[in-house]
């Protein structure tokens, strides 16, 4: 049985809609922003991403944007979510994040982690000409996976925005937020008989 998605990124959808019929959608980084708005709460972005993968306990988010780099796309369905970013530098889909229910850290070597609640693994599979690999942090019900294909001299930087730029937000406070916005009307998980 499929479930319903996505219903409390409503205004993120419609303006992407509303935007398709005359236009390309701009996505900004507030879209996926850790902390948006006055109220501080995780961007409707966030909230998609949350949707697509139930039994994670952290979500991806932006912290901070470095200059030189954009974000370009995301996509969210049933089971996934993602978004990438490019470089003025490094190329285009430089680095990629994943939200996913597991994933495979085989060949890769787990080092300490600076993110609580989360292990780290970190897996290279090329160095040259291109930088290639993947950074995992598995944590209780997901993965979060940083993909990243460096096309620049300069790898600390990138990697960094990695670290410090992608952040995380719990799922209780992206349920908190859902609340919030909605003044209790809907919810992160609503229950799979429909609330009956």
């Amino acid at each position: 049985m499929r479930r319903r998605l996505h219903r409390t990124a409503l205004p993120l959808l419609a303006a992407a809609l509303l935007a398709g019929c005359g236009q390309p959608v701009v996505l900004g980084e507030e879209t996926l922003a850790c902390r948006n708005g006055d109220e501080n709460l995780p961007a409707n972005g966030v909230v998609l991403m949350a949707q697509s993968v139930p039994s994670a306990t952290w979500v991806p988010c932006l912290e901070v944007m470095p200059l030189g780099w954009d974000l370009a796309g995301m996509e969210a369905d049933e089971s996934s979510a993602r978004f990438w970013l490019d470089s003025d530098r490094d190329g285009v889909h430089a680095l990629e994040i994943r939200l996913t229910a597991s994933c495979d850290t085989r060949e890769a070597t787990e080092i300490p982690s600076e993110r609580q609640g989360m292990r780290r693994w970190e897996r290279v599979t090329q160095v040259t000409p291109q930088y290639v690999g993947t950074r995992f942090y598995v944590f209780d019900g997901g993965c979060l996976s940083v993909h990243f294909r460096l096309s620049g001299q300069n790898r600390s930087e990138p990697l960094g925005v990695a670290t410090q730029g992608v952040g995380a937000v719990t799922r209780d406070e992206v349920r908190a937020a859902v609340h919030d916005q909605t003044e209790g009307r809907l919810q992160l998980d609503p229950p799979e008989d429909g609330g009956r």
